[in-house]
């Protein structure tokens, strides 16, 4: 979840001093993104259980700074994006190990549960389980696009100027797995990465004048979707139901070749105070009732096992639509990025942007 929101519950010297206040052994000391925590939640939470929970709110960034500065105290539930934890568990030791045993495996959809762990395991220690999540994939007109199955399908003759996408990394992920390779797989060996990237600079510049421009803000593709300019784009599930709510014809669809997919997480800090409130709240919220109220907050879906049915009729509609379950399978999730790999790839954007 990229949207930030503060203050909702925070003590007068947390707010003075811009930390987290002292711990107690029913308090558990959360540090989140905007939406993930709502009051009706906290209080059902804390009637259930008699913990008491105190949110800070905050960013990726901030989030690996604070556990840094403390040597991961503080905190005793953190929310990273799961592509921050093993480089900073790797570099500063600021989690500890979950205890699997204590997570109700059953509450998570199993695909998103076992990417996770995978993609969270410092020398086989898993470090994260899953919460919020959501993807970048194809936001389309349907009456007027409706050939368009994958990323590459983009440049075909049927939307020719009227295609729009970023020039930022997903584009370059999205086109590869499009075309047949597997980028994360080649993240381990730079100069299989640098040959895929060719492939795709190729590609991309081929596609060129297809493309109606390349989108950098949300409420411009928003606007050139609206306005008809733009019949398909490589955009984030959440956009598309927006413009589902005014076009039934526009919606995000699952790509063939797999959504990509971020996670926000649940992490254990290293020096947490409080592990028998953060796995009881780790349980709680993914209770598909619960989780569903995440969602109505957050704007995002949860990796809860069957929370989509406990959503507004409407939301679970355009989920359900646009992620059957064979597409929710075959999502493809960020991993942590090699040193080196993002200099590579901004140069090809750069020569794409260029080209002529």
């Amino acid at each position: 979840m990229k949207t930030l929101s503060f203050g909702l519950k925070f003590t007068a010297s947390a707010l003075a001093l811009g930390l987290a206040a002292p711990a107690n052994a029913d308090t558990l000391r959360l540090l989140t993104w905007g939406g993930y925590a709502p009051e009706n939640v906290i209080e059902m939470f804390e009637a259930e259980t008699g913990h008491t929970v105190e949110v800070t709110t905050s960013n990726n960034e901030e989030m690996i700074a604070k556990l840094r500065a403390t040597g991961g105290g503080g905190f005793d539930l953190a929310q990273p994006s799961q592509d921050r934890i093993a480089g900073p568990q790797e570099e500063f030791g600021i989690y500890k190990p979950m205890d699997l045993s204590k997570i109700d495996a059953a509450l998570f959809i199993p695909s998103m549960l076992e990417a996770t762990k995978a993609n969270t395991t410092v020398s086989g220690e898993v470090y994260g389980v899953p919460h919020v999540w959501g993807t970048d994939g194809l936001v389309l007109n349907t009456a007027e696009a409706a050939s368009i199955k994958d990323y590459t399908d983009l440049c075909s003759d049927e939307v020719a100027g009227k295609v729009s996408y970023r020039m930022r990394r997903p584009t370059l992920i999205g086109f590869a797995f499009s075309m047949g390779m597997d980028p994360f797989e080649a993240y381990a060996d730079e100069a299989a990465y640098t040959e895929m990237l060719s492939k795709v600079e190729e590609t991309l510049i081929a596609c060129k004048p297809n493309v109606k421009t390349y989108w950098s803000g949300g409420d411009e593709l928003m606007g050139l979707v609206r306005s008809g300019e733009v019949v398909a784009a490589m955009a984030w599930d959440t956009g598309g139901w927006k413009l589902n709510e005014d076009n039934a014809d526009v919606t995000f669809v699952a790509p063939a070749s797999g959504a990509l997919g971020w996670i926000d997480t649940f992490v254990i800090p290293a020096k947490g105070q409080a592990d028998d409130a953060a796995y009881a709240w780790i349980n709680f919220v993914m209770k598909p009732e619960v989780a569903a109220m995440i969602t109505e907050s957050a704007g995002n879906f949860t990796a809860s096992q069957g929370a989509d049915e406990f959503v507004s009729d409407a939301l679970k509609a355009r989920y359900q639509a646009s992620f059957p379950q064979e597409a929710v399978d075959n999502i493809k999730w960020y991993p942590p990025v090699p040193a080196g790999l993002e200099a590579l790839e901004g140069a090809v954007l750069d020569r794409v942007q260029a080209a002529r």
